[in-house]
């Protein structure tokens, strides 16, 4: 088993920024990748962005330019650094942590609230 823990959500105003981070424990392994997802209400959940063992990253277009994904593979922690917030950025951030194996082994955080007010 893996477990999650997710840090950094809170309220901030439009253009500002934020710094979540996620830490894993468990039956962590080298090859892995790890990111985030996040879920407005009345919305499906949705990538964000991913990080993997070898530093290779994926984002979603709606947050390209805005977001940086980072990883510390000593400290097994993910980092999401999002800047010029916006009230559309409004949902819970999943952390997510998958082992690339030949089968499929993915968990996910609890969750942390970001609020972009306007």
């Amino acid at each position: 088993q893996v477990q999650l823990v997710e840090s950094g959500g809170g309220l901030v105003q439009t253009g500002g920024s934020l710094r979540l981070s996620c830490a894993a424990s468990g039956t962590i392994i080298r090859t892995h990748l790890m990111g985030w997802y996040r879920q407005a209400p009345g919305k499906q959940r949705e990538l964000v962005a991913t990080i993997n063992h070898i530093g290779t990253t994926v984002y979603s277009e709606s947050v390209k330019g805005r977001f940086t994904i980072s990883g510390d593979n000593a400290k097994n922690t993910v980092y999401l650094e999002a800047t010029s917030l916006e009230p559309e950025d409004t949902a819970v951030y999943y952390c997510y942590y998958k082992k690339l194996l030949f089968y499929i082994e993915e968990y996910w955080g609890k969750g942390t609230l970001v609020t972009v007010s306007s």
